[in-house]
């Protein structure tokens, strides 16, 4: 059957995924299904796809995790395909099944291949029998805590624990000495137990200075089998990775060979069929020794580096080989051209932590231009809650070698703007600024070295000017009947200013303006004064201030103020005057508010309780993660919310009023 007797295809995933996806199906003239969750009703995968179909609610095992749900939607749509993305059920072997017992191709590799390369040790043993290199380890199955121990010498100190099945650095632990790994033992098991519902473990190296090389590959069902070149992934946080590239600056020409042709190998010893990606653990100090660590059975977040130096639709050959056509590409073929660099935007807060965060896009800014692809499911007014990945958004840049390339990215990154959440744009340009990074000298635990350098940049006098001009510029009339009717706080004896009181970070300053908006002076609490022009077009304000013109786009919502500009984007909030306390409040009188967007999980008091400092008294999660928040002070709380609410970043959940005198019993 050919690609052209693929009418329909239905894309089970959401995001910029679904997006990319539907974009190639559109190219290729075929029918696309989008699915969607309550959440997602409003999604842009869902308006940019031919015909859209809800599958459930919100929470993702009701939803995107529904294999019955899908089999509904395929059969009301007529779809003869399906198109896993990444993530949900791509590597999921049941639902391959399911729809291969539907009469729905799924386009992925056979069921086998899913099943081997899903179990880490049955996988090492697959490779290993076709010669491709293994990190020395421990990996049968049924290995005992004894067993492990026992080993672990041999294998040689430091050993990485790994659970066999899963991924995304769970249950994983790296031990030093034979003291530490019993412990280590324990606690991976029961991490891998609570994630993927199997608790088996195995022993590898932990290899020093590790670099993360994967390799792209792509098999038909006639035999041929070809590698893409590889990408370098080893800027990453907690195992998941943030800035990919291609080709790795690590590799010369023959080992770039030798460890394409063993991801082909790889991809041979399960007959596998369709795009997947092999993953290599490489020393930084033995670039030219390799060793096999997973082959992922689906498309990679990072696929498009690929596409963008070898010129070749990963999709495109996803769609034409699972309707059995014959690969027309040869190795000799593949060339890679130029170097690319993508960088993953997430939905998170760098300077808490990285704590997920969420909102409503008020405003959204895309790079655009030569050499650069975004990949993005946002939309102007998307709603991005704690249901599911926080990535929003991938942004790529090709150029003819790394450093350019690398400066295409960060230009494109001071391009990007999504008003109304934190994202960690600032922290990507912050590593891409680094001088290992620039260089090249890259391992799996640089990022997480220079995270605690990283600090937002502080709003300077020019943000805080701009954004009260906004708010300035907002109560202007457009038409004015008589002088009388501007707020320019003109008087008989002279001008007033306008006092605008602003905060930005943790710094708190009033804004006096005086003037009109095309002819003002601005001052900063007791700083000099400064001449001011702003003007106002839908979502774009001009600000020019002692000369020097900046465009910004700008947003607000509950009294906060967005603005992106001059390489940043900054959260200005307005901040009212503190009215007289009445004689019998406290000082210490405090607020929780909610970290990140998420579902309140636990109440560990009653409204009106008696609270000591220290006591959790609402605990949030979002993204499986969880956060406590104490009392800061001894005294009686008032609760806001109850078990089940879904909040928002910032929301107060409780009050404390404060105890004149300390709580402890």
């Amino acid at each position: 059957m050919g690609v052209s007797h693929f009418d329909t295809v239905l894309v089970a995933n959401r995001g910029e995924i679904a997006v990319r996806v539907i974009r190639t199906l559109r190219a290729m003239g075929i029918r696309s299904v989008a699915v969607f969750s309550d959440a997602d009703a409003g999604a842009r995968h869902v308006t940019e796809a031919d015909a859209a179909v809800r599958i459930g609610p919100a929470p993702a095992r009701q939803s995107y995790l529904s294999i019955e749900a899908l089999l509904d939607a395929i059969e009301r749509t007529g779809a003869q395909a399906v198109h896993p993305g990444y993530g949900f059920l791509s590597e999921n072997a049941q639902f391959a099944e399911a729809l291969a017992a539907a009469g729905v191709v799924f386009i992925g590799p056979p069921v086998p291949a899913i099943r081997t390369m899903g179990d880490k040790i049955s996988a090492k043993a697959a490779v290993s029998a076709f010669g491709v290199p293994v990190v020395p380890g421990i990996s049968r199955p049924g290995l005992t805590d004894d067993d492990l121990i026992a080993g672990a010498p041999d294998v040689g100190f430091p050993v990485l624990v790994k659970p066999s099945a899963g991924g995304g650095g769970k249950g994983m632990r790296v031990v030093h000495d034979a003291g530490e790994l019993p412990a280590a033992l324990a606690s991976a098991r029961r991490e891998a137990a609570s994630a993927f519902g199997d608790d088996t473990l195995f022993l590898e190296r932990f290899v020093l200075n590790p670099r993360h090389i994967e390799v792209q590959v792509v098999a038909d069902t006639h035999g041929n089998v070809v590698h893409f070149g590889e990408r370098e992934c080893s800027l990453q946080r907690r195992h998941q990775k943030v800035i990919e590239e291609a080709p790795s600056p690590l590799l010369d020409q023959q080992t770039r060979a030798r460890i394409g042709a063993a991801a082909c190998d790889t991809a041979r010893s399960v007959d596998y069929t369709g795009a997947g990606t092999v993953e290599f653990i490489v020393s930084a100090d033995r670039p030219d020794e390799f060793f096999f660590m997973e082959m992922n059975t689906r498309l990679q977040v990072e696929h498009p580096v690929t596409e963008m130096v070898t010129g070749y639709d990963l999709v495109e050959l996803q769609l034409r080989i699972a309707a059995g056509e014959k690969l027309t590409v040869s190795q000799d073929d593949i060339v890679l051209r130029g170097h690319a660099v993508e960088a993953r935007v997430y939905a998170e807060d760098p300077a808490r932590g990285f704590l997920p965060t969420g909102g409503d896009v008020l405003a959204l800014r895309e790079p655009h231009g030569p050499g650069l692809r975004v990949d993005s499911g946002l939309a102007r007014g998307t709603v991005v809650g704690s249901d599911y990945d926080p990535m929003l958004a991938k942004v790529i840049a090709h150029a003819a070698d790394r450093p350019a390339a690398l400066r295409a990215l960060d230009a494109a990154l001071a391009d990007t703007a999504v008003l109304g959440l934190t994202t960690n744009v600032e922290f990507l340009r912050f590593l891409l600024a680094d001088a290992d990074v620039a260089a090249g000298r890259l391992d799996t635990g640089l990022l997480d070295r220079r995270t605690p350098d990283f600090a937002p940049a502080p709003a300077g006098d020019d943000v805080l000017i701009a954004a009260a001009a906004y708010r300035w510029l907002q109560s202007w009339p457009t038409a004015p009947r008589s002088p009388w009717e501007l707020p320019s706080s003109w008087r008989i004896a002279g001008r007033a200013a306008t006092a605008i009181r602003l905060r930005a970070g943790e710094r708190i300053d009033h804004v006096w303006l005086t003037g009109s908006p095309q002819h003002a002076t601005a001052t900063v609490e007791d700083g000099q004064s400064h001449a001011l022009s702003a003007s106002l077009e839908g979502e774009r304000l001009a600000v020019t201030l002692d000369g020097l013109r900046t465009e910004y786009l700008v947003a607000a919502s509950d009294g906060q103020i967005w603005l992106a500009g001059a390489g940043r984007v900054a959260v200005v909030e307005e901040v009212r005057e503190a009215p007289v306390r009445p004689d019998d409040a406290h000082a210490g009188d405090a607020e929780l508010t909610s970290p990140m967007p998420g579902a309140v999980v636990a109440v560990g008091i009653d409204d009106g309780g008696t609270v000591t400092s220290g006591d959790v008294v609402v605990t949030v999660e979002a993204m499986k993660m969880e956060h406590a928040l104490a009392a800061p002070v001894d005294g009686v709380a008032e609760l806001l919310v109850a078990v089940g609410d879904q909040v928002k970043v910032g929301q107060v959940l409780a009050r404390i009023t404060a105890s004149k005198e300390p709580n402890h019993d």
